[in-house]
Parts: structure tokens; C-alpha cells; sequence
């Protein structure tokens, strides 16, 4: 089926404009994801622009998901970008190893000993994803590892089956390498129960920053209260990364119980910009779950009504 391209245009004016309420420009971005193609691709692009760490971020993650590869030469130039945030840089260098095409191995190795911790942790994950795709390890693996029901692209395969005490050790051993560790992580991920969320949860104690981040974006992928507690003291500590902080008030949102939404708005003030903006947003899908609404991305629902107000020519 053809693009419409002027639907995708509407939602993507939404997408790029600052006095937009950041919620409606966020779904606007979701949307976008989800109809793909390359006008979505161009508006999502066009955000690199923007003054919002958070926003762009979220559109490099978006791109990742995608796995389009006409998305590839865009993040190329926001990872290359030094004056880009390290939390959108970091993010281009992830979704680049979510697209996993070997042509940029060379891009991502440039980098995996950058001095931003974050970012060579992330190129040296990204690196290993795309070689565990082209490996005989990979074939070896098919049909045996498990099926990840939030049907995201991670940055790294789960791990062979396991007890929850092997993945625990895997996961919170600080000398296992860190692309092994992920692959726990998401063994765990993909168990989906009580017992795996409180064991994830202890990896918020864990020295890489990256891993934290990720450990809270599982957490929330999940949606289990049982994690609430450590959420909340994660994001709590001020001199914690603001890239953990932020996925801890998301993860908030995502799990959305009422004593987690009031918590999240005595951080709508905070210091960092990207937490006080996170919480908007968590704020912002936090009422979406509890509202019981079926479809989160409206963005084209939201572009119509736009359009539909605005005073014709005379």
C-alpha cells in the first residue's frame, strides 16, 4: 500500500513542533513508528533539531525499532554529532545495532572506546549483536532461546534457557561481560513473572550506568509492581545518571498504579530537564493505562482533529 503521505506530514508537523504539549508530540512519534516508511522516516529525522534530549532520544530509539535501513546515514551523523546529549547519542549507537546491517560495524567501532562510558558500552553491545546475527552461534541458538512477548528489538539476544538462579549470577556478576549480562537480563525479561522482575530489580544496584538504564526499561516493559520500591529509590537519588533517573520515572508510568503516578509528580520540578521531562510523559501514558483507552499512538487521530479545526481560506 502507497505512503499517504500527507496524513504522515500532518502527524509529523505535531511531531516537530516545540508548542506542542510534549505527550501529543510523543505520540505523534509512536504513530509515526508504526505507519514506518520513508516520509515517516524524514519527520522523525527532522527532531534532531530539537532542544528536547528526551524527544530526540525517544526518536532514535523509535528508528531503531523500525529497523529500516533508511534510517542508518541519520544516526550515523547524531552518534558523530558531539554536540548532540550522550543520552541521544547512546541511543543512535543502540537503534544502529537494532537495524544489525554489517555496513556499519566500521561506523560503530569508531566509537567503542569513546570516553563517554555510556557510549562505548553501547557501540561495543551493538557491535556484538550485529556478529552474533551473522554467527554460527546464532543458528546453533534458533529454536532454543526464548520469545520475547513485548516483541521489542533489544540490544542483545536472551540468553539459553536457565534456572533463575543461573540468571542471576549472570546477571549480577560484575565480570561476566556486559553483552552476556544483557542476555540475562532479557532471559529474565522474557520469563515475565514475579520471581525475574525482583531479581532484575537488584540490578539497579549494578556500576554501569548503561546497565541500570536498561535493567529500569525492562522493569517497565513489564509492568509489575513488585519493582515499584526500588523504581522509587532509584529515581530519588539525585546523584544517580540522569539516563537511569529518566527510565526509572518511565518505567513509573508504564507500571501505573495511582501511589506511582502521585509519586512521579514531585518530580515535575526536578533539576534535570530530561527526568522533569520523563515524567511528563510517564504522567502522560501512566493515565492512558488507567484510563482503560485501547490505542495510545493517536497521532493521526490528533493531526485529523487539527486539521479539521483550522479556519479554511477564504
Amino acid at each position: 500500500m502507497p505512503e499517504d503521505t500527507g496524513k504522515i506530514e500532518r502527524i509529523g508537523a505535531i511531531l516537530v513542533d516545540p508548542a506542542r504539549p510534549l505527550p501529543e508530540r510523543f505520540r505523534a512519534l509512536f504513530t509515526l513508528r508504526n505507519l514506518g516508511g520513508p516520509a515517516a522516516l524524514a519527520c522523525i529525522g527532522r527532531c534532531f533539531a530539537d532542544d528536547s534530549a528526551l524527544l530526540k532520544h525517544e526518536c532514535a530509539y523509535c528508528l531503531g525499532q523500525m529497523q529500516d535501513e533508511g534510517a542508518i546515514s541519520m544516526l550515523v551523523d547524531v552518534l558523530e554529532d558531539v554536540n548532540q546529549e550522550p543520552i541521544v547519542r547512546h541511543e543512535a549507537g543502540e537503534a544502529l545495532g537494532a537495524i544489525g546491517s554489517p555496513q556499519i560495524l566500521n561506523i560503530l567501532k569508531k566509537y567503542e572506546h569513546d570516553p563517554i562510558t555510556e557510549i562505548a558500552e553501547t557501540c561495543q553491545l551493538a557491535i556484538q549483536r550485529i556478529e552474533w546475527l551473522q554467527s554460527e552461534q546464532r543458528a546453533q541458538e534458533e529454536g532454543q532461546i526464548s520469545d520475547n512477548p513485548f516483541k521489542s528489538v533489544d540490544p542483545a539476544p536472551p540468553s539459553l534457557p536457565g534456572s533463575l538462579e543461573e540468571l542471576q549470577e549472570s546477571l549480577l556478576d560484575e565480570d561476566v561481560p556486559l553483552f552476556d549480562r544483557y542476555r540475562a537480563m532479557f532471559a529474565l525479561r522474557n520469563r515475565n513473572d514475579e520471581p525475574a522482575v525482583r531479581v532484575l530489580a537488584q540490578g539497579l544496584q549494578c556500576k554501569s550506568a548503561l546497565f541500570r538504564h536498561e535493567v529500569a526499561y525492562v522493569l517497565g516493559q513489564m509492568q509489575h509492581g513488585a519493582c515499584i520500591p526500588q523504581l522509587l529509590e532509584t529515581l530519588a537519588k539525585l546523584e544517580e545518571s540522569p539516563m537511569v533517573r529518566h527510565e526509572c520515572a518511565e518505567a513509573l508510568g508504564s507500571i501505573a498504579q495511582e501511589g506511582c503516578l502521585d509519586q512521579l509528580r514531585g518530580y515535575l520540578g526536578d533539576r534535570e530537564r530530561v527526568v522533569r521531562e520523563s515524567c511528563v510523559v510517564a504522567l502522560d501514558m501512566g493515565e492512558h493505562e488507567a484510563s482503560g483507552e485501547f490505542q495510545y499512538c493517536d497521532g493521526l487521530v490528533r493531526a485529523e482533529s487539527s486539521t479539521a479545526q483550522q479556519p479554511s481560506s477564504l
